[in-house]
């Protein structure tokens, strides 16, 4: 099938209005949010904009039929490159698909297309009593079903869970056309849990084209408090002690005195300018068990030399609060033009070490390195700032980029803790995983997807997406043994 034929095809699939084609309107989607130089950038052969599971189901079995790589994307607001169609073909965007479906406040579920914004959710479910717990920073732009393929965290997620703890069932498109429910077996359900399978799959054994998610009740009473240290160890030790002292914050997150430095000219959000770090520690719940817990953690941040401690529960300032940590991102442009944020997780226990290497890192490469992130869970956001106009500044960058991310896995940390692997880790992953493991993972993947069309070329380093290959080699091996020493199989 030529392009001409392709595009009339996908014309009478999702009609003129939701196919993009020309060149032009292709180079946004050659992009996710990932760092130049991290993630290559590519071109697909069409964009479609379906609104319908009909639609992409029926572009799903034309792309089959063409031999084409199909690739699903949301917003577009991934960091690791999940969204890019590195081998050309047909890119899916769905943020047309942007309903929500139904609204059961008594089993405390909502049923949404994939193209839902994140934070449109819990807006729409908050007047219900209930809201949507996963809440990435870039939730005013994300959607469902990324964070259904990236198994998205968010601040809220150290109390509440990731995405996949808010998922209990999906409409899915598969690789040959065919349309499935899922259902999770950690409710009751017989069978394997394809749910928990298909979140966090990062687009590649099937495309999400419904969600029904748990929703959760607002708490009665909540309560935000910023606590200012003169020094990073000082607060990382605190994070240790509140986690320690048996307290599960709904949020613990850190910001360092760069992103402070960035942060407070912007938005004002009242952090204080001299401080090394601040923590920012949200407690919901009953009103008696919030103004208690407060109070221990109050205690615990002066015990680890807490300056200033200020508490909000009036909605206003607590928003205000918030805003300083989740516009870090967009306010790092007063400090560089670009930069790299990392995303790997270490052990609690492990923080103030992590940091001083970070420092090392950054000193050594001569790369200002801003640190915002998800203290409680040990989930690093470290960010290089960089100019990648200045000749070498990416390079540099990549470079610290591989000396941070063995360091943490080299301590027992993870590879990625919300932002997935995509293109930008796969080929780390041989750091944390067996051979045995890869192959087993890439069995899964060919399982749904025997020919490999599904977002290819992300997670797996090259050669083992063949799930086979480690057994074909094990069945060369016992071979080669019988032969040498006379051994027949029974």
């Amino acid at each position: 099938m030529d392009k001409a034929m392709l595009i009339e095809a996908l014309g009478r699939i999702v009609g003129p209005a939701g196919l993009r084609h020309d060149p032009v309107d292709l180079l946004v989607y050659e992009y996710d949010g990932s760092v130049d130089g991290a993630v290559d950038t590519a071109s697909p052969l069409a964009v479609v904009l379906p609104e319908t599971t009909e639609q992409v189901a029926g572009v799903v079995r034309l792309a089959k039929s063409a031999g084409l790589p199909v690739v699903a994307r949301g917003a577009g607001t991934g960091l690791s490159g999940g969204a890019v169609a590195q081998q050309g073909g047909i890119i899916i965007a769905l943020t047309r698909m942007d309903k929500i479906i139904e609204l059961n406040p008594l089993d405390r579920t909502a049923l949404v297309q994939p193209g839902v914004i994140n934070l449109e959710l819990s807006d729409f479910t908050r007047g219900s009593g209930f809201f949507f717990a996963p809440d990435p920073s870039s939730q005013k732009a994300c959607t469902i079903g990324g964070n259904c393929a990236e198994n998205s965290g968010g601040p809220h997620c150290l109390k509440y869970g990731v995405t996949t703890n808010h998922i209990l069932a999906l409409e899915v498109v598969l690789p040959d056309g065919s349309v499935i429910w899922t259902h999770s077996s950690g409710d009751g359900m017989p069978g394997y849990d394809l749910t928990a399978a298909m979140v966090g799959s990062e687009g590649m054994l099937g495309i999400v084209t419904k969600a029904l998610v748990r929703l959760t009740p607002v708490p009665p009473m909540t309560a935000v408090m910023m606590a200012a240290f003169p020094e990073m160890d000082g607060a990382a030790a605190a994070v240790t002690a509140i986690i320690a002292r048996g307290i599960v914050p709904a949020a613990l997150e850190m910001v360092d005195n760069l992103t402070i430095q960035a942060v407070e000219p912007a938005y004002h959000a009242g952090y204080p300018m001299d401080a090394g770090a601040v923590l920012l520690i949200e407690i919901d719940g009953l009103p008696v068990d919030v103004e208690e817990t407060s109070h221990t953690v109050e205690q615990i941040c002066r015990e680890h030399g807490c300056n200033e401690f200020r508490a909000a529960t009036a909605t206003k300032e607590r928003e205000l609060l918030w805003k300083g940590r989740k516009m870090a991102l967009a306010a790092m442009g007063r400090l560089a033009p670009n930069y790299y944020l990392h995303d790997t997780v270490v052990p609690r226990t492990k923080l103030t070490a992590t940091l001083d290497r970070v420092a090392e890192i950054s000193r050594d490469a001569n790369i200002p390195i801003a640190n915002v992130f998800h203290a409680g869970d040990g989930n690093l956001h470290p960010l290089m700032l960089f100019d990648r106009r200045r000749k070498g500044d990416v390079e540099r960058v990549l470079d610290a980029s591989h000396h941070l991310i063995e360091y943490c896995v080299g301590i027992g940390g993870a590879l990625s803790g919300e932002h997935g692997i995509g293109t930008e880790k796969r080929g780390y992953m041989t750091l944390v995983f067996t051979e045995d493991d890869l192959a087993a993972m890439a069995g899964l993947k060919r399982a749904f997807d025997p020919e490999l069309r599904f977002n290819p070329e992300k997670v797996f380093p090259k050669g083992y997406v063949c799930g086979e290959v480690r057994a074909l080699r094990n069945q060369a091996r016992a071979q080669q043994l019988m032969a040498t020493h006379d051994i027949y199989p029974m």
